[in-house]
């Protein structure tokens, strides 16, 4: 008897959970913010900049977790044509994308037309030319399966292209809650070469990763935390469980001062990571009996119509 492979490399690199009671409610709290957080814009811009390395002109793009992922009217400027999809994981947020659809607030659109509002399941499968996904993967309860999301909703040769924190983000802040003992400061985010290897089990095809770091500086601690808030709030299953009063509260501002530089301000680090990958045409295996999804069949006969 041969001896079974081994798993995938991401196979063993940990739990990755997330609290999903906390995440429903911070995403309920950002659902109803004024803007999408800062970050989240910015990376966007810092996103958009890489389209011009993709040739493809895509005829459907499909933006996953459209408002929190602040990407709107970039990318109605980079495919004007384009027919566009939002896709939000919770009502609140639909709820939210829908409202802003409505109003036209981003002046995304040509005149009388709308961007359509989809709950995941409600995507069709092998359509897509470009999922775009700003800012949602780390905050993913399941990874494998938002890619195999992605990798479902594209066409053959469509595109995906994300952004997500990686897990030296933080890192200043993880030393601090250490030493006080106040448990973990944000869920172990995937590293992204193991992002990487779930994107090929996924089913992409030769996915690019790369990372960036950058520095955030504050003035003071409250700013800091006003910031940090803003972009969501801790979904560690290990975070700090105890009470969390006026006390507590006085003593992490005074452990944050420890993060002040030569300049004077606090700092931190994040880890900013990127991928993109295209979906390659279906491989048939040579066995005895051979089966294809329906969704396979489908885009391998759109293909040979092109």
């Amino acid at each position: 008897m041969s001896a079974s492979p081994p798993p995938p490399k991401y196979e063993n690199a940990g739990p990755r959970e997330l609290d999903a009671l906390a995440l429903a409610r911070h995403a309920h709290r950002l659902a109803q913010a004024e803007t999408p957080p800062w970050l989240h814009l910015d990376v966007a811009a810092r996103m958009a900049e890489r389209l011009p390395i993709i040739k493809l002109q895509p005829k459907r793009v499909v933006q996953w977790s459209a408002f929190l992922g602040a990407t709107g009217q970039l990318l109605s400027d980079a495919y004007p044509k384009a027919e566009q999809q939002w896709v939000e994981v919770t009502p609140d947020l639909r709820a939210r994308s829908a409202a802003v659809n409505k109003r036209a607030w981003w002046q995304l659109l040509p005149a009388g037309s709308q961007a359509a509002v989809l709950a995941p399941e409600a995507v069709e499968a092998g359509r897509a030319d470009l999922v775009w996904a700003n800012m949602c993967l780390h905050a993913s309860p399941d990874l494998p399966a938002a890619l195999k999301a992605w990798s479902t909703a594209l066409a053959v040769d469509g595109f995906v292209m994300f952004s997500c924190l990686g897990p030296d983000s933080l890192v200043e802040l993880r030393a601090i809650f250490a030493r006080m003992g106040w448990g973990k400061t944000a869920p172990d985010w995937w590293d992204m070469h193991d992002v990487g290897d779930a994107m090929v089990a996924a089913g992409f095809a030769d996915p690019v990763m790369d990372q960036e770091r950058i520095t955030l500086t504050w003035a003071d601690g409250e700013a800091l935390l006003r910031d940090l808030r803003a972009l969501g709030g801790n979904l560690a299953p290990a975070r700090f469980q105890g009470s969390r009063g006026r006390t507590w509260r006085q003593k992490l501002l005074a452990e944050l001062e420890s993060l002040r530089s030569g300049d004077g301000r606090l700092k931190l680090s994040l880890e900013l990571v990127y991928g993109h990958a295209f979906k390659p045409k279906p491989r048939l295996r040579i066995s005895a009996e051979s089966s294809l999804s329906l969704e396979e069949m489908r885009a391998m006969v759109r293909r040979s119509g092109a």
